[in-house]
C-alpha cells in the first residue's frame, strides 16, 4: 500500500472510497486497518456503525464485494478496478453510485491469504 500511495503522490486519507479482497468477512475488517485507514481494532465498529457504506466516510465495497459475485477467482481484480472506474466516472448502476462524485479510489487485491497483494490507486485526471 505505502508503495502505491508513494507513486500516486497520496496518502490514505486522500483515497475516497475503495474496493477491497472481501473474500472472508473479517478480510474487509483486517484490510480497513492493514491500509492505514483505521487502527487495529477501530476497523469493526466502523464498519458496523456505517463509515464504509455508501454514504459513509470512507465507502468500501460499492459493487458489494467478492462474494456478492461469487468470488470469481482470476476475475476479482479486473472486477474491482471496473468498479472504481465506473464510480470514478459517475457510471456505477443499480442505485450503487457514491454520493459526491469521488475522484480519487483505490482496488486492493490478494491471493494466497495475503501472500501477495496489489494496490490501484486511480483517480480522474483534471
Amino acid at each position: 500500500m505505502g508503495k502505491a500511495l508513494a507513486m500516486a503522490g497520496k496518502s490514505v486519507s486522500d483515497i475516497q472510497f475503495a474496493e477491497v479482497h472481501d473474500c472472508f468477512s473479517i478480510a474487509e475488517i483486517v484490510i480497513a486497518e492493514s491500509i492505514g485507514r483505521y487502527k487495529p481494532g477501530e476497523a469493526g465498529p466502523a464498519i458496523l456503525a456505517g463509515e464504509t457504506s455508501l454514504e459513509g466516510a470512507f465507502p468500501m465495497n460499492p459493487s458489494g464485494g467478492l462474494k456478492s459475485k461469487g468470488h470469481p477467482v482470476g476475475a476479482t481484480g479486473v472486477a474491482q478496478v471496473v468498479e472504481v472506474y465506473k464510480q470514478l466516472t459517475g457510471q456505477a448502476e443499480n442505485g450503487r453510485q457514491i454520493p459526491g462524485s469521488p475522484t480519487l479510489g483505490m482496488t486492493q487485491n490478494m491471493g494466497g491469504s495475503g501472500g501477495s497483494s496489489v494496490v490501484h490507486i486511480m483517480e480522474v485526471a483534471s
